[in-house]
């Protein structure tokens, strides 16, 4: 009976550990700037710049590596930035570099700006991922840096980022045909936030059915859908909507269930649309 005792005792103050591990997560002191792709308005960008509080010394560092033309894509967002600050802005790309240059790796960590390419979401995690250029985004963002990102560059936000592929069907889609079960792939992204999958293009590319796929898969996770030219600025708990169109949250699926034929369903989920200036609460 004594030995029971005691293997009840460390069990409760086992499962208060997590309780208080849970509670004093460290909030970054960073903010996330994730733009939902497409064009970006002058006005965005100098939210985005303010976001940023850069100071004398401070600079900017493009990581390109969704990109098919990095180059190009750096041209245009250098130059977007550049009317907005005379800081350095420089270009780290990593599928050309070696991503364990300790001089690079730090120059990254030490961005108080660091901005992430639109292109392919898997070949930029494919050019970070389990490399030192990973845990010096998370540096920069827990030090105090702001983390932006268009389209791809918003995809890879989320731990489990959406790779874009249908299992249940060979031809790429912008969309998704039906609310399958199964049916959507998620790849391992940066995990800035944890518990929150992003989807971008939302409303533009009417990715309804491909972010409720998502959350039939990860329940109890949110979902945010952001429209092109549009972004959300987190901070901590709070995010905050920017720019020209809408952003879309969706949380709390009620009696999640498949059909035989591998059909979702379920009776409520909470819907709520966003423009700018509003604040909503969003799961880090």
């Amino acid at each position: 009976m004594k030995r029971l005792s005691t293997c009840l005792f460390l069990l409760l103050l086992f499962a208060a550990s997590l309780r208080l591990n849970a509670q004093t997560r460290v909030i970054p002191k960073g903010s996330l700037f994730i733009i939902g792709g497409g064009t970006r308005s002058d006005a965005l960008i100098r939210q985005l710049v303010s976001t940023a509080k850069l100071g004398a010394k401070d600079y900017i560092i493009i990581l390109p590596m969704a990109s098919e033309i990095p180059d190009t894509g750096f041209k245009y967002i250098s130059q977007q930035l550049r009317v907005q600050t005379s800081l350095p802005i420089r270009n780290f790309d990593f599928s050309k570099h070696d991503s364990k240059d300790p001089k690079w790796v730090d120059s990254v960590a030490k961005a108080k700006l660091i901005y992430i390419l639109g292109g392919d979401q898997n070949r930029f995690m494919k050019a970070v991922l389990n490399t030192p250029v990973y845990d010096a985004i998370h540096k920069a963002y827990q030090s105090g840096s702001t983390i932006a990102g268009t389209s791809a560059g918003a995809a890879v936000m989320s731990k489990y980022m959406i790779t874009g592929v249908q299992l249940k069907d060979s031809k790429y889609k912008d969309t998704f045909d039906k609310l399958w079960d199964q049916n959507i792939e998620f790849s391992e992204g940066l995990g800035l936030l944890e518990h929150t999958i992003i989807d971008q293009h939302f409303l533009k590319r009417n990715r309804y059915n491909r972010i409720i796929s998502a959350l039939a898969s990860k329940p109890g996770y949110m979902g945010v859908g952001i429209d092109e030219s549009t972004a959300i600025i987190v901070n901590g708990n709070k995010a905050t909507v920017a720019g020209d169109s809408q952003v879309l949250r969706f949380v709390n699926s009620e009696n999640s269930a498949t059909t035989a034929g591998g059909l979702l369903k379920f009776k409520n989920i909470n819907l709520s649309i966003y423009t700018s200036g509003d604040v909503f609460e969003i799961k880090p």
